[in-house]
């Protein structure tokens, strides 16, 4: 039986009907843009711009003028409802959740989460926080829980040493001292661990110990790696058939 979306729509139809809306040049672009096509690779504005002979510049207007243009048009207003269900699924899962996972829970195929893609960066209720030194790319339905798991996820990461292996049941306790006044609804541990989950400078090593992504602890690379972290676990040299089974 296959597994059920959590979603009720079906993003390839949404995103046609948004593009109806559009000139056909417009419409291109989008398509190009975003991996909306039968090819699911992202055009970057200079690949666009060598297509139709125009500057990067210009490629970047037509994508800022197909959006505005688009949440200005009927067939907009008319996926409200589209937009208030996924506003729905992503506050589920913690109002704030890392791009790739968010995109993976939507679709399994590389080709709709594009078009899911599409639909966050279209929705006027979906905020982007880009990828930087400490976060992956993230998004947001509530600016007050971004804040606060921003805040939290730093504070987390002071309090470590570098050498620190934190079982997953404490790293979610610790979250919780650092995390201030958020709904009681996000206070489980699943959406504790999506939230862990945008942070690159926090990470679980293959035994799902939490501590510093720079750790050797954590970024544990190879077979030599692995035994020495499974021997240290367990405060005894053990034979490499019980490291294969831990």
């Amino acid at each position: 039986m296959a597994k059920q979306t959590p979603i009720t729509f079906k993003p390839k139809q949404v995103t046609k009907r948004l593009l109806s809306s559009l000139p056909d040049r417009a419409k291109d672009v989008i398509i190009n843009r975003y991996g909306l096509g039968t090819n699911t690779d992202r055009m970057t504005l200079e690949a666009i711009g060598k297509k139709y002979n125009i500057t990067r510049e210009r490629v970047r207007q037509i994508e800022n003028y197909s959006i505005t243009n688009i949440r200005k048009s009927k067939e907009y207003t008319k996926e409200k409802k589209t937009f208030d269900e996924l506003k729905v699924v992503v506050k589920g899962l913690g109002a704030m959740i890392n791009e790739e996972e968010l995109l993976t829970f939507l679709a399994k195929d590389k080709s709709t989460q594009n078009h899911v893609h599409f639909l966050l960066v279209i929705g006027e209720d979906f905020k982007k926080n880009k990828e930087d030194e400490e976060f992956k790319h993230r998004w947001h339905v509530d600016e007050d829980v971004s804040k606060k798991v921003h805040e939290a996820l730093r504070k987390l990461y002071n309090s470590l040493s570098d050498n620190d292996l934190i079982p997953e049941a404490d790293m979610i306790s610790r979250f919780l001292d650092n995390v201030k006044d958020v709904n009681e609804e996000y206070k489980n541990e699943e959406i504790i661990k999506r939230w862990l989950n945008i942070s690159k400078t926090i990470d679980k090593n293959p035994l799902g110990e939490w501590g510093k992504a720079s750790s050797p602890n954590i970024n544990a690379k190879g077979m030599r790696d692995y035994a020495f972290l499974v021997i240290r676990k367990h405060g005894s040299p053990i034979h490499f058939r019980e490291v294969a089974k831990a």
